[in-house]
């Protein structure tokens, strides 16, 4: 057993089992024994069946958010967002079964005709920063085209997946077909990785950890997408609301305390406006309210754990360029106020890295092309904002702009209905929107011969 911390009080408010790789094997077998009677059910069928878990969501939402602020520290606003969006996002897959069309392709001497049929058992291994939208992000539309799961949940945050895992067998969701194991990634998640019965792996983490999961699926070629780790650029050009994207920029990099692949944790401002813009942000910063996570009017909440607390305060020592932090609770708890590096130079570590926490980098450029030269001067590439008034400016920045997911004139990155992923190192793959469905099928093309 493990002990589950609750990261705003430094309670323990669970102990859940880790499961002995033993076990692991056998539930993957089970996964295995039920995929032919999942990958059978009609369409219409598992339609219904989804749409059923989506509903047992939706009105157990308040039940899972309470559990994550509990668990993770998340505000309890953005708890309820991350529930109800495994709810959309169940809705949205649910239309999948009976839309899995495939083609039919003109030939010489008879009909070719292509078939989208699942894969197997997938693995699904979520990380600790967004622990129910993760992990729906990749079951639903896994489920939706015939495979069985096998999810994993990060150990620090397993307690919403273990509760969705009991919503699906209630929801008529057959034993085996979508399990939850817990238990330590060395063990659990090693195993999903190496066992030949998992054909394919979704992984969201760090960049580390999923270079070397994927060396680790080459051997057996085994499928993967990744979703790994970001240090996205809020470019803000010196025709642009600048009150706006100054009063937005916290939002943008301190939502779930900075702990966010997508955080935009560098802000590049034209020179001639950095003063100003600066004198804007930091009334705004001060005003991001951190506070107890379970209160309607909390905005942020504490860091995960104290290990983490440690790796996030080592980019700010005591030399940092700090230039104005926000507030933060003191007593129990793993807290760290907002803070504001600036000016911060291109390729120190307070640049480069990514930190994971409510640190944001400031640097000045000097025009279009050093905006987008500073950008790219990254190995990620998963989110970014283009700040201008300029239409033409906005679109030829966006295509310069190595990146997978971009906004205009706002912070959003993440649409259940639109595909989500990273370019260079951020990731393999995409998420979420029509096209999630062919990382989870494979194609089968059939040639008859209508001559004989």
């Amino acid at each position: 057993m493990f002990s589950v911390v609750n990261p705003a009080t430094e309670d323990v408010i669970a102990e859940v089992p880790r499961t002995p790789v033993e076990q692991v094997d056998e539930i993957i077998a089970t996964a295995r024994a039920a995929f032919p009677g999942w990958r059978d059910v009609a369409p219409g069928d598992r339609a219904r069946l989804l749409r059923r878990f989506a509903e047992l969501v939706d009105t157990n939402v308040e039940e899972l958010a309470a559990l994550e602020v509990r668990n993770s520290g998340h505000t309890i606003s953005n708890a309820r967002w991350e529930a109800g969006n495994v709810r959309d996002v169940l809705h949205f897959y649910a239309g999948a079964p009976e839309r899995l069309h495939g083609m039919q392709i003109p030939v010489a001497g008879g009909v070719d005709v292509t078939f989208k049929e699942p894969l197997g058992v997938v693995g699904v291994i979520v990380p600790w920063n967004f622990p129910m939208p993760i992990a729906g992000w990749g079951f639903a539309p896994a489920l939706a085209a015939g495979n069985t799961v096998v999810l994993k949940p990060a150990e620090l945050t397993p307690l919403t997946a273990l509760r969705l895992g009991e919503l699906a067998l209630e929801a008529g969701i057959p034993p085996g077909v979508f399990t939850v194991v817990t238990g330590q990634g060395s063990v659990v998640g090693e195993r999903l990785v190496t066992h030949p019965d998992i054909r394919k792996i979704v992984f969201t983490g760090s960049t580390e950890v999923g270079t070397a999961l994927m060396a680790k699926c080459a051997p057996q070629v085994k499928r993967v997408t990744l979703e790994l780790g970001g240090k996205s650029a809020n470019i803000v050009f010196a025709d642009s609301d600048l009150e706006k994207a100054a009063a937005t920029a916290p939002y943008g990099v301190f939502d779930n305390a900075g702990q966010d692949c997508c955080a935009r944790s560098r802000i590049l401002v034209e020179r001639t406006v950095f003063d100003h813009f600066m004198g804007l942000l930091e009334p705004a910063v001060k005003g991001v309210r951190v506070e107890d996570p379970a209160l309607d009017s909390a905005e942020m909440g504490p860091l995960i754990s104290a290990a983490h607390h440690a790796s996030v305060s080592a980019y700010v020592p005591d030399d940092a360029p700090v230039a104005f932090r926000g507030n933060a609770p003191d007593g129990p708890g793993f807290w760290f106020a907002p803070t504001v590096l600036a000016p911060v130079a291109p390729g120190t570590p307070a640049f480069t890295d990514e930190i994971f926490g409510p640190v944001v980098a400031v640097t000045p450029f000097d025009d279009e092309a050093d905006a987008i030269r500073l950008a790219n001067a990254t190995d990620y590439g998963l989110s970014g904002s283009i700040w201008t008034r300029d239409l033409g400016r906005a679109f030829r920045v966006a295509r310069a702009y190595e990146s997978g997911n971009l906004s205009v004139n706002s912070h959003s990155s993440v649409r259940y209905w639109t595909p989500f992923g990273g370019y260079k190192r951020s990731g393999l793959g995409r998420e979420l929107g029509p096209d999630a469905l062919d990382a989870f099928t494979e194609t089968k093309n059939v040639f008859i011969d209508t001559e004989e």
